[in-house]
């Protein structure tokens, strides 16, 4: 079977819009969290979100690998980058981490299909 990330992020899109308003504090943290770690610092955006699709390989999380995915699309991620992502996150998870590697850049690919 097929993963379709678009579906994937707008299906946690609707569940997480529901969480804000079931617990808006907690959301707002996590927002802020979200907002300050990937702000521009001695790290830029581009390469933070590199780490973040490689944290979302290793830990197999499909709502990870499809959010970092497209905001990687966004900021003008290569699909070579997001195989060199993938080679790293393979070499320190191993067979799982290459299978939601592959994920990964399946999930690139439909972003970049779609824009």
């Amino acid at each position: 079977m097929t993963k379709d990330y678009r579906e994937i992020t707008r299906d946690i899109s609707a569940y997480t819009a529901e969480m804000r308003k079931l617990a808006p504090e907690a959301m707002q943290g996590f927002n802020a969290l979200s907002k300050g770690a990937g702000a521009d610092g001695a790290l830029d955006k581009k390469t933070k979100e590199l780490i973040a699709l490689a944290i979302g390989i290793t830990q197999r999380c499909d709502g990870c690998i499809g959010f970092h995915a497209k905001a990687l699309h966004g900021l003008g991620a290569t699909r070579q980058e997001i195989a060199d992502v993938v080679a790293m996150s393979v070499y320190m998870g191993g067979g799982p981490a290459l299978m939601y590697g592959a994920d990964a850049l399946r999930a690139w690919d439909q972003f970049a299909e779609a824009a």
